[in-house]
């Protein structure tokens, strides 16, 4: 599989349309988003040769209609994107994150009961398995 890269807010659109209606031939895409965005046939089809270099979708040329679906399950999509997102724009650290949901980020009460359920889990399983103590360090006096 190619290594996967960032994409354009439009490629985003064309995998989220995908995603949600695989799998789909080019032509049911380009008017689809003809018909939403009045986007040329020739940038829809540059945009799924680009999705599929980038990993994203996979192209079914068994039969006469090549048919596109994305590589992975959207969860699991999602994740990896949000995955990417965390280690290259923020250094692994979620904090940044976190900050930015508590300050700006309008949640429904869902989202915010999904968090709590998450947080949860996080107690759950760092009471069950707590941390070892660092190793003491030698002083020589025994």
């Amino acid at each position: 599989m190619n290594r996967k890269r960032f994409f354009s807010p439009a490629e985003w659109e064309v995998l989220q349309y995908i995603a949600a209606h695989h799998p789909v031939t080019a032509r049911e895409v380009a008017d689809h988003f003809a018909a939403s965005h009045d986007w040329a046939r020739t940038t829809v089809i540059t945009m799924l040769d680009r999705l599929r270099d980038k990993g994203y979708l996979m192209r079914d040329e068994s039969g006469p209609v090549h048919r596109y679906t994305p590589r992975e399950p959207q969860n699991d999509m999602m994740q990896s994107m949000v995955r990417d997102f965390v280690q290259k724009a923020l250094g692994g650290s979620v904090s940044p994150f976190v900050a930015y949901l508590g300050k700006e980020a309008s949640l429904s009460p869902q989202e915010v009961e999904a968090l709590r359920r998450i947080v949860q889990e996080l107690d759950a399983v760092e009471k069950s398995d707590p941390p070892t103590p660092p190793e003491q360090e030698e002083t020589g006096d025994a």
